[in-house]
């Protein structure tokens, strides 16, 4: 078995709703089974949208820099560089950087997901 490494640098950053994600370990990209890797960056003031949830694997989210809330299942708790996440399987979420600099946030999916496999809620939002 050879060694996967990725640089972030290395490959696409997609500009979806709220942020910027690129795809790090993925059945794709380097033959992962059971999980998948993305890093994203939320602008200042930026929501990740639509909320969504994974009806089928977890998800943890680990903020490396910035500070926010999360929403999850109605439910808000405020995050900040260091914390770590878990949006059980099912659970509707969403993500918020509420401070003045970029929020950098590494998700872990387990199993694999891309995009297609979000169900997304349109209707759902942080409240003011």
């Amino acid at each position: 078995m050879s060694i996967k490494c990725v640089n972030e640098e290395d490959v696409k950053e997609h500009d979806l709703p709220g942020r910027y994600l690129r795809w790090l370990i993925s059945p794709e990209l380097t033959g992962a089974k059971y999980n998948s890797v993305c890093v994203i960056r939320v602008h200042p003031g930026g929501t990740v949208k639509p909320a969504h949830s994974h009806p089928e694997g977890e998800e943890v989210i680990y903020i490396i820099e910035g500070r926010g809330r999360v929403l999850v299942d109605g439910k808000i708790q405020t995050v900040r560089k260091g914390t770590a996440v878990l949006f059980p399987e099912g659970s509707v979420h969403m993500l918020q950087n509420t401070g003045g600099e970029e929020m950098k946030v590494i998700c872990f999916y387990a199993p694999p997901a891309d995009l297609s496999m979000y169900k997304f809620y349109e209707n759902v939002e942080f409240p003011d």
